[in-house]
Parts: C-alpha cells; structure tokens; sequence
C-alpha cells in the first residue's frame, strides 16, 4: 500500500513514538522511510528575536544545531537497519516547519506523512499555532498523526 514513507521528527519522546510508528508501518509494507527533521535558521536581527551576534558564531550555531538534527536521524537508520527498513535522512533548514514537511513529501514522492500531535490547547494553541494542523490542512498526500 505504502512504498515510501515521510516521518517528521523534532526528538521528542512523542516525536519518538511517531518514529515507532512510522517504521512498523514500513516494515509491514516493506516500504522505505524518510526521517525528516527540520533545523530553524538562527535569528539574524535584534527584530527577529536574536541578540547582536557574530556571522561566524551564527554559523557555528547553525552547524551545531545540524550535527545535533543529524545525530537523531542517524538514530532512526540504526533502529531502521535493525528490523530491515531502509531510511532515508534528511535535515531541511527552514523557520518554516509546516512547509517544509509538505515540500519535501511532495520531492521525495512519500505516500505517507506521520507525525506526532503535541497536544497543545486553548490559548497556547492559539499563539504558537500548530505545524501539525498546518500539515494536515495543506498536505495533499495522507498525513497519519499520533498522540
């Protein structure tokens, strides 16, 4: 049914339980997984919530921030490898989490996104929005979500 599967992650144990998930649903179809993990751009100006910084510090940030999004990747390769699923990785840098979750389901042709609901309610819903929601509101492949 399913021949290749997007799962986006942030590390979280939720996050984690979508990952569980999205491999089971992969091995049981024998279908290769994408981990997808998102890295925000580092703020540049004092308007965008960033202290003055230097571009090189900014750079290493950056980088340290990609070395961590990659070590999570690489965790769920390991767990793939373990039960014969082969899982691709891939870091997309971008403040937009939501879009770039849909673009690269679109590019990598994924049947399937999973992801995990953080549960967020009332007025903090409100505020901080939801990449989830955003996701499934926009999404044209099928987007399966866990809590």
């Amino acid at each position: 049914m399913y021949e290749r599967i997007l799962v986006a992650t942030d590390g979280s144990p939720l996050s984690d339980k979508a990952v569980s998930h999205a491999l089971s649903i992969a091995k049981m179809n024998q279908a290769t997984l994408i981990a997808l993990k998102v890295v925000p751009r580092y703020p540049r100006s004092y308007l965008e919530g960033g202290a003055t910084v230097d571009p090189s510090e900014i750079k290493r940030i950056e980088a340290q921030w990609t070395e961590q999004a990659q070590a999570v990747l690489n965790k769920i390769k390991t767990d793939g490898k373990a039960i014969g699923v082969t899982v691709k990785t891939s870091v997309a840098k971008s403040d937009l989490i939501a879009e770039s979750i849909i673009s690269a389901a679109a590019k990598q042709n994924a049947d399937l996104i999973v992801m995990a609901s953080h549960g967020r309610k009332g007025l903090k819903r409100l505020l901080l929005g939801s990449e989830t929601q955003h996701v499934l509101t926009h999404s044209e492949v099928p987007v399966l979500v866990l809590r």
